[in-house]
This record gives structure tokens, sequence and C-alpha cells, in this order.
């Protein structure tokens, strides 16, 4: 099967759970950390997450923000599968100056103990990255340091490989070594603070992330999400826009 065909069934498996994200999301993001923690003994063999943030200012600004996330995450033995999309839009005056869209597919394996495996792919479209699209696969290997009710934290690392489609220049497939951080402290029973971070190094340049949110729930399904999201490329193509991309946001959380 020719390179084009292969890229062009791969974007079309991997639209199709995009689009079901944002339709139980309502507009549909999790987390630029891959790992959500691992379940409870009593945890549901079912679960999902819809985050949904928007604000319109009019008169003197006109400019309108839109940030969805949704994941789903289901349990078969040892095996944890989480399907997770998001979507960013922001306009202003009637130009649209952000827009984003991102899907992943992970699965883990969890050991007796504090460790497993894991695997993930994901695919992602920014209009403003100088990318046309990105899709990343990794693999590795997840650690938990600390698993106490009131402060978590996990780190993974693991190499796989990133395919770069480049506005008028083309594909180009890059080794990528990753590694992550993912740290919860429960400082009461309805409120939680978190901060996870990723970072993706290429021969070409290195992409990290970072969410810092704080999540105060106001009842068994319902949460307010106060978060600041950090995404920067060391050298991205030249034609972006820029090299980081800085979102804050309030929004309402949904788990069931």
């Amino acid at each position: 099967m020719c390179d084009s065909t292969t890229r062009r069934l791969r974007h079309q498996w991997l639209a199709l759970p995009l689009a079901g994200l944002l339709t139980i999301a309502g507009g549909a993001a999790a987390s630029p950390f891959y790992a959500p923690p691992a379940p409870d003994e009593d945890a549901d063999a079912f679960s999902g997450e819809a985050e949904l943030g928007y604000t319109h200012l009019s008169g003197n600004t006109d400019s309108r923000t839109l940030i969805g996330k949704g994941r789903l995450t289901w349990l078969t033995g040892n095996w944890m599968h989480t399907l997770r999309g998001e979507v960013r839009n922001v306009a202003r005056d009637g130009e649209t100056s952000a827009e984003q869209y991102l899907v992943s597919m992970r699965e883990r394996y969890d050991f007796q103990g504090p460790h497993y495996l894991f695997g993930f792919a994901r695919w992602e479209k920014d209009r403003f990255s100088g990318y046309d699209q990105q899709f990343t696969a990794i693999a590795g290997y997840g650690r938990h340091l600390l698993d106490g009710e009131r402060h978590r934290l996990s780190l993974e690392a693991g190499p796989g490989f990133r395919d770069d489609n480049i506005s008028d220049a083309g594909d180009e497939t890059l080794a990528v070594a990753y590694s992550a951080l993912d740290y919860r402290w429960a400082f009461s029973d309805t409120a939680s603070l978190d901060q996870e971070v990723s970072i993706e190094a290429t021969d070409d340049n290195t992409t990290s992330r970072s969410l810092s949110a704080i999540t105060a729930r106001l009842n068994s399904r319902l949460a307010l999400k106060l978060s600041h999201e950090i995404k920067h490329n060391s050298q991205p193509p030249e034609s972006a826009d820029a090299r980081t991309d800085h979102t804050t946001s309030a929004s309402l959380l949904y788990s069931w």
C-alpha cells in the first residue's frame, strides 16, 4: 500500500473516535499527560470525563473562545484503555486566531505494585503551528512513586517516533525520546491541584507541554476547573506564528 493511502486511512480512523468524543463532550480536552492514575479497586469498568469552556465578549472587543475535552476509560483485567480528544477555537473580530484538534488512544498494562507498561498513538492538528498535522506513537515504562490519599506522583519514559506533515515541505519521520510527570495533591475532600508535564525530544526540536489545574467538585458528577496550559516547540517550522502557546481557561467538568 502506498504511503499516501496509508496516511489517508490512518487519518480517517483517527477522525472517527474524535468525532465521537466531541459529541459526548458537547463540543469536545483531557490533559497533556497521557497516563490517568491507576484505577481504585472498586472502580467502574467504564468511565469518562467531558470538559467544556466557552467565553464570548462583545462591544469594544468581539472575541469568542471554545475549549472542549473528552476522555473515555475502560478496564479489562490488568489493561486500561483510554481514548481522549480535544478541540480549541479562538476568534477575534471575526478572524480565527487559534484552531487546534487532538485525538489519542492509549493502552496500559499494570503489574503488581507500582510498575506498568504503556503505549499510545496521538494525532494532532494545529492550524498556526506550521504543521499540517502530526502523528506520534510512543511506548515505554511507568512507575507510581506516590500513591496516597492526598498525594499521587507518577513518572514514565520511553522511545517512539513522530511523523510531521509540514506545510509545503512534505512528510518527515523523527525518532522521539519521551518522558512525563503527573502530580496530584488532594488538599481537601472536594478540591485538588494537578501538575502535569511531558517532554518529547527529537534531533530537530523538543516539544514540552505543561498543565497546571485546580479542580473544585460541586457534586459527585460536576466540578469547576481552572487551568493554565503551556506548549513549547524549541524549533518550529518557519511558518509557525510562535514557539509557545499559552491557554488559561475556566471550564465545567462532568464525570461519569
